[in-house]
């Protein structure tokens, strides 16, 4: 088992070199340090995901080419859709791992549809080799969306949750 000064010593030492993540192993003991900034590019890279999914209605419009008039509005009413997405933040998965919405199966969720989050608040669990790593939501707003289930396998970089930032 590693001594709380023991990691304060470790973080103190990756934080001052240019090693981005480490791990050590000691007596079935496993500990895991890695720095923040590599997490970051992650919600850069979420943006276009969200944004190709959208035009996916257009295409089904196009084969009434004797009903014009029809596919006009309905042209109109898909633009009208995607500003609404457009203006949710996107909280991504930092790393591949499985999806818990709450801290323990008998516990309830962390966060519901509707419920306002800040900065600081714990969205969810990703499990990933057998460590539990809590993700914040790093934004402030209401929950609008939650886009997968618990216990599912979530990709670097899969949208988790849709946020409306306050």
């Amino acid at each position: 088992m590693f001594k709380l000064s023991e990691i304060k010593e470790l973080i103190k030492l990756v934080d001052q070199t240019s090693v981005h993540e480490l791990e050590i192993e000691n007596e079935g003991a496993r500990l895991l340090i890695r720095k923040p900034g590599k997490t970051e590019v992650v919600n850069v890279q979420a943006a276009p995901i969200t944004h190709t999914y959208s035009p996916a209605p257009v295409p089904t419009a196009a084969p009434q080419a004797s009903a014009a008039p029809a596919a006009q509005p309905a042209a109109q009413e898909a633009p009208a859709a995607s500003p609404s997405k457009e203006n949710l933040h996107s909280i991504t998965s930092p790393m591949v791992g499985t999806f818990y919405s709450s801290p323990s199966p008998d516990a309830s969720e962390f966060v519901k549809v509707g419920d306002r989050v800040n900065e600081k608040s714990v969205v969810c669990i990703l499990e990933a080799m057998k460590l539990m790593n809590e993700l914040e939501a790093e934004v402030r707003g209401e929950i609008v969306e939650i886009l997968v289930t618990n216990g599912q396998l979530v990709e670097y970089g899969q949208p988790l949750f849709l946020v409306k930032p306050e």
